[in-house]
């Protein structure tokens, strides 16, 4: 995307990003989000140590006969409307046969800037033709959305295969990666990242993981903590690292990204800022334990499960269901304005939850004052 592109962008989001601070003092409704988590699966074949979801399923292959159908998803997709960022989950979501005809209905109906998709990288051949075809797809509708892909990378070797539960991962991971940077090649729009999760089991050796990913010649490489999520499964699980421990972990990756700040374009620079602003705001509410700055789950972003329960957020998920979309008869806004889903809104706009989810941060960033200028800050000295 170009500059002006990137410009125009934000110029379009600012009338919804001031909608929600409005919503937040009583004044209005929220907007709908700008962004939109949707997990298209619950199959994964991987037995995470930081993650239950492939566990679960395994334990009950049969629970996938209650996801969304396609024909369910387009009337969700028809009454969302336009939507920033499209982030597909799941369980593992190239799992799901029809991911292709998800995208192009995403890109017919919610027409995002951008649509992300994480990889556990077990299926590579697969994920090759299904990439593909995704581009194809995108191809027709103009090129206008960049397409992002991130297999998850969090060891090298015997080290990933272990802490993802599955033998010969990593082999299956440079496979896959190997192959998306080919496509790369053909493709304009498709950019390919890695993405660790920095948990008790890899936090030891990870500037070892971090100086490999760099040698991978991929288009971002981000990292983001082992959470303790509804979503997961995990809550019982000893997988997060304490406040200390992260704090000296993601040092080295700061580290790292201000190297690579100098030089850059003032885009470059802004993406890397925003990263950086991130990760200061993760440690302090690791540390604090609460909202260090105001969070939008459930209105600037939420997240859609795979059988149509709509959450603020994949922390707080199960607890705190906003509405099942099939009770709506599919009306996606009927749910989002309905008295259950204001009444998770006022939760989170009470601070009574805080997480250091990242999705989340992109609408919650540029709605604070004080994360802005820490992001102006980290742009200057860099």
């Amino acid at each position: 995307m170009s500059f002006l592109q990137n410009i125009g962008f934000a110029a379009a989001l600012a009338p919804k990003l001031i909608g929600y601070r409005l919503s937040k003092a009583g004044l209005m409704k929220p907007p709908m989000p700008i962004i939109l988590v949707y997990s298209i699966t619950s199959a994964c074949q991987s037995l995470c140590k930081s993650c239950n979801i492939g566990l679960v399923y395994q334990k009950n292959p049969l629970v996938i006969k209650n996801d969304l159908k396609i024909d369910e998803i387009e009337k969700i997709f028809k009454s969302v409307g336009h939507v920033f960022y499209f982030n597909i989950s799941g369980g593992e979501p190239f799992l799901r046969a029809d991911i292709p005809q998800i995208v192009e209905l995403a890109c017919k109906h919610l027409k995002p800037k951008v649509i992300h998709v994480p990889t556990n990288a077990l299926a590579p051949e697969l994920i090759e033709k299904k990439t593909r075809e995704i581009m194809e797809i995108i191809k027709t509708y103009g090129n206008k959305t960049v397409f992002t892909i991130k297999p998850s990378y969090d060891g090298i070797g015997k080290d990933h295969d272990i802490i993802r539960g599955v033998d010969g991962n990593f082999v299956k991971l440079m496979d896959t990666l190997e192959r998306l940077k080919k496509l790369r090649g053909e493709y304009k729009n498709l950019e390919v990242g890695l993405g660790t999760v920095i948990s008790k089991l890899n936090m030891h050796k990870i500037k070892e993981i971090a100086d490999y990913a760099k040698k991978q010649d991929v288009d971002t490489y981000i990292s983001e903590i082992a959470e303790k999520r509804e979503e997961m499964f995990n809550l019982k699980d000893d997988v997060t690292p304490s406040a200390e421990e992260y704090e000296k972990t993601i040092g080295l990756f700061k580290e790292e990204i201000r190297k690579d700040m100098k030089g850059k374009s003032f885009l470059s620079k802004f993406i890397q800022a925003f990263r950086l602003t991130y990760y200061d705001i993760a440690v302090r509410i690791i540390k604090e334990q609460r909202q260090v700055i105001q969070c939008y789950g459930g209105s600037g972003s939420v997240h859609l499960n795979a059988q149509g329960n709509l959450w603020p957020c994949a922390t707080l998920a199960y607890s705190k269901v906003m509405g099942n979309v099939r009770d709506f008869n599919y009306d996606f806004k009927k749910l989002y304005y309905s008295d259950k889903a204001e009444e998770v809104r006022s939760h989170v706009f009470a601070k009574r939850c805080a997480c250091p989810l990242a999705g989340v941060s992109y609408v919650n960033i540029p709605l604070s004052l004080r994360a802005l200028a820490s992001l102006a800050k980290n742009m200057l000295i860099n």
